[in-house]
């Protein structure tokens, strides 16, 4: 028999079950006691409600917003071209919209990440989704003079998006454990590649249907209201450090100053979050020019004609969301199995891992831009496996994270994560590829074999980034042991003293 908080007796409960409270908080089962009433109606209604609440439910929930967060990011990509023709704009200038989100996104994290933290993290989460639901169906109004207002919608956005990827990774965290907790976080960051080619799609699609590229903005909202209200009502708050068991005898927490200077000298955590920034400038780069190169490439080939009206043809953006589709499903499940089998041969598989793909990705994504001009198949293929073997470490780093830093300041360590992969990363990287691809083209503005070739000189850039990732992956493969066995003894350290004791960093 179970009791809710209120008292009342929930039927079909055994007397070793537990329910959850509306705080999120597991209740130990209560013996039949004669002071307990049958439940109202509406009470058994909300008892059954938080019996919802599972683990499993919780990261499906997280999984879906994170793909809707992912998905509305890279919708603006799919009608790029639709956007530069309305409002008249170059590279650079299209290029501006995914850095200004960036930007907004980076500078916000360090702030999530300390309300994380701190204060209930489902609430900071479903206002986040709220918040950039509203401001993206809002921009999908903006007139043709206006394009300043696009721009600053974007930045907006990114503050909203923010808030989810900060925290909701810390909260799966907290619900598993183990290799339990490399599989749902993997599940949780396929959400990338995922939502990044079904944004693509959405906004092909949406743009079609709709006669317009506005539609694109109009759909994705709906669904983040939906994901907003499913994390208030099926989402638990999970005390921190609860799956490490550790969670009811915490006895200090650390301050924020303290969190910072813990995190500066952990070297596995400094290094991976280099190596996150080098595959957030290739795939923030990748995800907003890649179609266009493409596009340019079957101008040069004479099986296209450059786009004039519109709406311009979504064929490529429609192929290329499907690749980064597949390619994220395929690089999440074979690094979690992967990292799973290196495992048993040594204790830094995930490092050396993440490293070995990134390198293998950079040859490939070299490729492209040599069989382009000649094979538009062939290029796609080299996107394939260059994307695939990139994708392989998106879960990995979040699980190095999980090991080297205490709960009590991982959502710290995943904003300041998260900081450090957008200002270095993808943050400046489309706008810094779209300003050298609009200098190289300034003495042949006319010819469409320049303007191809300009865009392929720039995209050079990123293989390079890349191979400078697989190095600091391997520095990470060095300290992860040590950083690893010394976040378990601050661990225990905070199990053990009082809060007037000093942790030791």
């Amino acid at each position: 028999m179970c009791v809710e908080s209120d008292g009342c007796e929930i039927e079909g409960c055994s007397s070793s079950d537990e329910v959850h409270t509306l705080s999120g908080s597991m209740s130990p089962a209560l013996k039949s006691s004669p002071d307990l009433h049958p439940c109202k109606p509406g009470q058994k209604f909300r008892a059954a409600l938080l019996r919802c609440r599972s683990p499993l439910v919780a990261a499906g929930i997280l999984s879906f917003g994170n793909v809707l967060n992912y998905m509305d990011r890279y919708t603006v990509a799919g009608v790029l071209l639709d956007i530069q023709k309305h409002f008249e704009v170059g590279d650079s200038g299209a290029g501006l919209l995914q850095t200004v989100f960036i930007c907004s996104f980076m500078v916000a994290a360090p702030i999530f990440g300390y309300l994380g933290d701190r204060f209930n993290r489902k609430v900071i989460l479903s206002c986040g989704i709220f918040f950039w639901s509203f401001v993206t169906l809002l921009s999908s109004f903006i007139t043709k003079d206006y394009y300043w207002l696009l721009v600053l919608s974007r930045c907006l956005v990114g503050i909203g998006e923010s808030s989810y990827s900060s925290i909701s990774p810390t909260i799966i965290g907290d619900l598993f454990t183990n290799n339990k907790r490399t599989v749902m976080l993997s599940v949780f960051y396929l959400a990338i590649p995922l939502g990044s080619g079904l944004g693509y799609i959405l906004g092909s699609i949406a743009k079609d249907a709709g006669g317009d590229w506005f539609w694109a903005l109009r759909v994705s909202p709906m669904l983040g209201l939906t994901a907003g209200t499913l994390i208030l009502i099926f989402v638990p708050e999970p005390k921190r450090g609860s799956a490490d068991h550790i969670a009811a005898r915490l006895k200090t927490r650390t301050s924020w100053l303290c969190d910072m200077k813990a995190l500066a000298k952990n070297r596995s955590y400094v290094f991976s979050s280099l190596a996150s920034a080098a595959v957030s400038f290739a795939t923030g780069a990748f995800g907003i020019w890649i179609p266009q190169y493409l596009v340019r490439a079957q101008v040069v080939q004479k099986t296209a004609v450059s786009c004039t009206y519109q709406p311009c043809s979504s064929k490529d953006s429609l192929i290329f969301g499907a690749i980064t589709c597949v390619t994220g499903l395929l690089g999440v499940v074979i690094g979690a199995v992967t990292t799973r089998l290196c495992r048993q041969k040594t204790e830094r598989a995930d490092p050396l891992v993440c490293a070995v793909s990134m390198l293998g990705s950079a040859i490939f994504i070299c490729l492209i831009f040599v069989v382009a001009k000649k094979s538009i198949v062939g290029a796609y293929i080299c996107i394939f496996i260059g994307e695939t073997l990139l994708f392989l470490n998106w879960a990995i780093t979040a699980d190095i994270l999980m090991y080297v830093v205490i709960p009590t300041r991982r959502a710290t360590a995943v904003a300041f994560q998260g900081f450090t992969s957008h200002l270095l990363g993808d943050a400046g990287s489309p706008y810094l590829i779209g300003l050298i691809s609009d200098a190289l083209q300034k003495s042949y503005a006319t010819s469409s074999l320049w303007q191809f070739l300009s865009l392929g000189y720039a995209l050079m850039l990123c293989p390079f980034v890349i191979v400078l990732g697989g190095m600091f992956f391997l520095a990470t493969a060095l300290f992860f042991l040590d950083d690893r066995d010394k976040a378990e003894k601050q661990a225990k350290q905070l199990n053990q003293l009082p809060s007037t004791v000093k942790v030791t960093k």
